[in-house]
């Protein structure tokens, strides 16, 4: 896409690049950025096409011959572990006539087998059988088109960008040792639940940036967080425990680490790989993020010993979300899918040898975000409804409440702005 195509007139006289430079520090977006067809394509090249995208976990392809598909904007995506245990990632497109070739969402296969006219490929891409073609066809010469793709410590995020951001390996230096203890490649994914909300993607991340609704709006997640770290203004009735609240920190990350659990807070939201990451303490020594507060799973994870170890946050630039807890994990994944609707994936996450039924039940493991989930998706949609409203006008960020969320959308323009002045 050239510099015309990104800053293609979706009203009048107005364009992208004149939107980008005019955006308000410290109020919302304007109107454009979450309904206009043309800025949507913008943003699956300029953000969703150049950066590192979180699109699932190691554990689903934990056997030879295990895939998982996934689709960023229409371009297919195939993530399969090959014979020699490393995970990799093409585009899912046969060389010969572009027929997708998987199309369920996980699976196990033996070799890689285009349904449409058999082209075979070993699980590390090479073609190996292409019948009927004219002799002197060169099978070496047809191997399937490599995607970039990074293990995080047992997280996969894929760049379909031939050039993709290298400062991933910074955020993987400092984020490895604050993962490694939950020993992700060690679990099972114990559910996966879809949604689709009818709001654009920034909407869905706005909203996640943010607790100043979450009183008003998510009693079943409240149950397990205190109030004072959601951020309050200095007068505000709840913010009188924040010095309380800060000692119950300090001692609990003081306690963490010395158990070999990384919890200080780092946040580096603002680089192009962007992201945040702080073990925080769940109300009343609260073990987990559940209904009664106590682990939902009685197999704890890789090296943690305490049942109330807190929950650890990591949130990752454009699309990504995840809260590691001593019993189970959620992560969050946002892919969008038009400019007014975006595909919200969430998995939980056990030991690998937990029994269902015995050490954890699905509903008391699902429970608190499913309900948190189905919550945000209503104040998107009714988000999605006002910003299409001719009295929309951006409005002012909270200082103390909607930090992260400026600084998402600082981010954000800063890529568009970059994408713009390189075209």
């Amino acid at each position: 896409m050239n510099h015309r195509d990104l800053a293609a007139p979706f009203a009048q006289s107005e364009n992208l690049a004149g939107l980008v430079a005019r955006r308000r520090p410290g109020y919302s977006l304007e109107a454009p950025f979450y309904l206009s067809d043309a800025i949507f394509q913008a943003d699956m090249e300029a953000i969703f096409s150049r950066h590192w995208l979180y699109v699932g976990v190691a554990a689903e392809v934990a056997e030879a011959g295990d895939y998982l598909t996934v689709d960023v904007g229409g371009k297919p995506v195939l993530i399969v572990r090959d014979d020699d245990g490393a995970i990799r990632a093409f585009h899912n497109v046969c060389r010969h006539r572009g027929s997708r070739l998987c199309a369920e969402e996980k699976g196990t296969l033996g070799n890689i087998v285009c349904p449409y006219h058999q082209w075979t490929y070993t699980l590390s891409g090479k073609l190996i059988f292409a019948d009927h073609m004219a002799d002197g066809f060169d099978l070496e010469h047809h191997s399937l088109k490599a995607v970039h793709l990074k293990n995080l410590a047992g997280l996969l995020f894929v760049c379909l960008s031939d050039d993709p951001p290298a400062d991933f390996d910074d955020m993987a230096a400092i984020m490895t040792p604050y993962l490694a203890p939950h020993r992700l490649e060690e679990c099972k994914v114990a559910a996966t639940v879809d949604i689709v909300e009818a709001g654009n993607w920034k909407l869905t991340m706005e909203n996640n940036r943010e607790c100043y609704h979450c009183v008003a709006n998510h009693p079943e997640l409240t149950r397990s967080l205190y109030a004072y770290s959601y951020g309050f203004s200095p007068e505000s009735e709840l913010a009188r425990g924040v010095a309380e609240y800060d000692a119950i920190v300090k001692d609990s990350h003081a306690r963490w680490e010395a158990d070999g659990l990384p919890s200080g807070e780092c946040e580096r939201l603002s680089d192009v790989t962007g992201f945040r990451t702080m073990r925080m303490p769940l109300i009343d020594s609260g073990q987990s993020q559940t209904m009664n507060t106590e682990a939902a799973c009685t197999r704890l994870l890789g090296d943690i010993r305490e049942a109330a170890s807190g929950g650890l946050s990591f949130w990752t630039q454009p699309n990504s979300w995840h809260h590691f807890m001593a019993d189970h994990i959620v992560s969050f994944s946002v892919l969008p899918l038009t400019a007014g609707s975006t595909l919200v994936r969430t998995r939980w996450l056990v030991h690998r040898d937990a029994v269902e039924g015995v050490d954890y039940k699905v509903e008391n493991l699902t429970r608190v975000w499913n309900a948190t989930n189905d919550q945000d998706r209503r104040l998107v949609e009714e988000s999605q409804l006002g910003v299409a409203s001719p009295a929309y006008r951006p409005g002012p960020y909270s200082p103390h409440t909607e930090m992260l969320v400026e600084k998402f959308s600082q981010w954000y323009i800063d890529r568009l702005a970059e994408t713009l002045d390189g075209a």
